[in-house]
């Protein structure tokens, strides 16, 4: 299994040879509450590291999710599409947002590891 990171803003990265899989972490999901529409990437769309990928909309808020690497989206969680619970209940598994063939694997190298985004959390939580 490849290592999984984090971003400051609350997305997950998982890593398979050059395509990175995103999603939003337990941590954002609980912050938004019950989650009732996705908007998701288009493929074939170039993204850029710390730019808007997709965007989730709960009962309480709207929020961007932004891309942790960039490159090219080559493929977008469609189920999501049909029910947006599966972010709440399955955040980073069946709830991934889309897959990025990434341009740039060293951008990996500013994200954080489990550790360290869980010291993020408890100190941005006090």
């Amino acid at each position: 299994m490849s290592a999984v990171k984090y971003t400051r803003d609350h997305e997950w990265v998982k890593v398979e040879g050059n395509i990175a899989t995103v999603g939003i972490t337990d941590f954002a999901v609980q912050e938004l509450g019950d989650l009732v529409y996705v908007e998701l990437p288009v493929i074939g769309d170039e993204v850029r590291a710390g730019e808007r990928l997709a965007a989730v909309e709960s009962v309480k808020a709207a929020s961007d999710v932004f891309a942790p690497v960039s490159g090219e989206v080559v493929e977008a969680n469609e189920a999501l599409d049909d029910d947006a619970g599966l972010l709440n209940e399955s955040p980073m598994d069946e709830g991934w947002i889309a897959r990025v063939e990434m341009s740039d694997p060293k951008e990996l190298d500013a994200l954080m590891d489990r550790t360290e985004y869980d010291e993020f959390v408890k100190e941005a939580s006090h």
